[in-house]
């Protein structure tokens, strides 16, 4: 019994322990906060270089040295919340640390410290006394030694688990630099165009009277440009993609 109550203590704290790491993942890099940890107006904490990285993805034509940007303000949005972040002349140095976080941070390494006991690591369950260690390349699954050497998977590449976890998340966090990069640069098009749209109905609207006085001719002349009017603008629109 007291064995028991004893190991669903365990699972229990594991588990505590489990959601508070998720709790404390960047969602740039997908590690636990790096300090030092800046907090932005949305309330979302960020590594600071990896707000400072969104920054340099989504405005790649400032000057940069030794990788970070040197120019002061900005702008760019809150990968969790698409918020927009607007900077002040200190940059990204400008956002202000979030203290707790880090202390959080501290609190959970001097507790992850801790040795492990042998029945909250992952176990095959071919070979009950074989731990998780190794990724089966072939079958996409992790598995243990046994498995490899004398088990289902003896024929099969494998990798150090992590070895491949990390390369993944590498992967992954890469990939999510340059969605939210592009992004951006779509937001920024799509705003130029609302802008364009914006600036010709204006026009249109304060040239109407001058259009019903001319009649049947000012409508001629409208149909004979109407093609050379098309082309301009898929020719700005390509601009603005490029």
């Amino acid at each position: 019994m007291s064995t028991s109550l004893n190991y669903k203590s365990l699972s229990k704290e594991q588990q505590t322990m489990d959601t508070l790491e998720k709790q404390l993942i960047c969602p740039i890099c997908l590690e636990m906060f790096t300090k030092p940890v800046v907090i932005l107006p949305c309330q979302h904490n960020l590594c600071r270089k990896c707000a400072s990285d969104i920054f340099q993805a989504s405005n790649p034509y400032l000057p940069t040295r030794g990788g970070t940007t040197v120019a002061s303000g900005g702008r760019f949005r809150c990968p969790s919340c698409r918020h927009e972040v607007v900077l002040d002349r200190h940059g990204v140095y400008g956002l202000q640390r979030n203290l707790l976080v880090e202390n959080i941070i501290d609190i959970y390494k001097q507790e992850s410290t801790r040795p492990e006991r042998k029945s909250e690591q992952p176990m095959c369950e071919e070979h009950e006394d074989e731990r998780i260690n190794i990724y089966c390349l072939n079958c996409e699954v992790p598995t243990c030694s046994m498995c490899k050497v004398f088990g289902a998977h003896k024929d099969c590449q494998v990798a150090p688990l992590t070895h491949v976890f990390q390369r993944q998340k590498s992967e992954l966090s890469d990939g999510i630099a340059v969605l939210v990069g592009s992004n951006d640069r779509v937001q920024g098009i799509i705003g130029q165009l609302e802008e364009t749209c914006r600036t010709v109905e204006i026009m249109s609207d304060s040239s109407a009277p001058q259009g019903q006085v001319e009649g049947a001719s000012g409508s001629r002349e409208g149909a004979e440009n109407e093609p050379t009017r098309h082309v301009f603008s898929f020719s700005w629109l390509n601009s603005l993609s490029e």
